[in-house]
């Protein structure tokens, strides 16, 4: 059940930050002037999914003639309005689970499907702008998740082979690029039900990032 990580690797949207309620809403009010409509259903298709992949989503949808520009345009600005005005939240447990990582000198990594401006963008205004020592971003690599190749930068970049660092994960798409990387890894749902096929590659499926930190000290001690 414990498997002899040396390195821990964050997603970041859904994960430590909860961002994407504010995707999710400036992605809406855009469709919405646009004459479009996103329902649920939709939205939460797009959890996990870098830039690339959700603009094809949105064509597969809107059609071919959906002017993504414009779009992304008046997404962003709605964006930039909305967490100017109510910040980034972290999510529940991070503080403690980053804690015991430094107590445990345990190395980390961020490793992202955001581009690198947007990553930064968001980390600061969460707080957390000189937290992570290495993030790894779509800017990095030749293909986002589910390709492996984030995680497998990321892993590099700390200097481990990738089965020896846990990957955190709230998404779909993100536990399939870490089991296509070849990393063990934890699920910490965004979304409610959970996915079942990421549940049953997990190592296990927590409720947030302080129950994974318990899961992290518990393989720890067990060394």
């Amino acid at each position: 059940m414990f498997p002899a990580f040396k390195a821990v690797i964050f997603d970041m949207d859904g994960l430590v930050l909860d961002t994407e309620a504010a995707y999710i809403f400036a992605w809406r009010l855009a469709a919405e002037f646009m004459g479009y409509q996103l329902d649920d259903s939709f939205c939460n298709s797009l959890s996990g999914l870098h830039g690339e992949a959700v603009e094809q989503q949105l064509l597969r949808l809107c059609g071919q003639d959906f002017n993504l520009q414009h779009f992304k345009s008046l997404s962003g600005e709605y964006w930039r309005s909305h967490v100017q005005e109510l910040g980034v939240p972290v999510k529940k447990g991070f503080n403690s689970l980053l804690q015991l990582l430094n107590e445990r000198e345990l190395p980390y990594a961020l490793a992202t499907n955001s581009r690198r401006r947007a990553a930064l963008d968001c980390l600061l205004l969460a707080g957390l702008g000189e937290v992570f020592p290495n993030l790894i971003t779509r800017d990095e690599v030749a293909a986002g998740k589910p390709a492996p190749d984030i995680f497998l930068q990321a892993a590099a970049v700390m200097g481990f082979e990738a089965g020896e660092c846990l990957v955190l994960e709230d998404s779909a798409v993100g536990i399939a690029a870490a089991v296509a990387a070849g990393c063990p890894c934890l699920y910490v749902p965004s979304l409610y039900p959970a996915d079942e096929w990421a549940a049953g590659k997990a190592l296990a499926v927590v409720e947030d990032l302080e129950q994974a930190a318990e899961f992290i000290l518990s393989a720890l001690l067990l060394k």
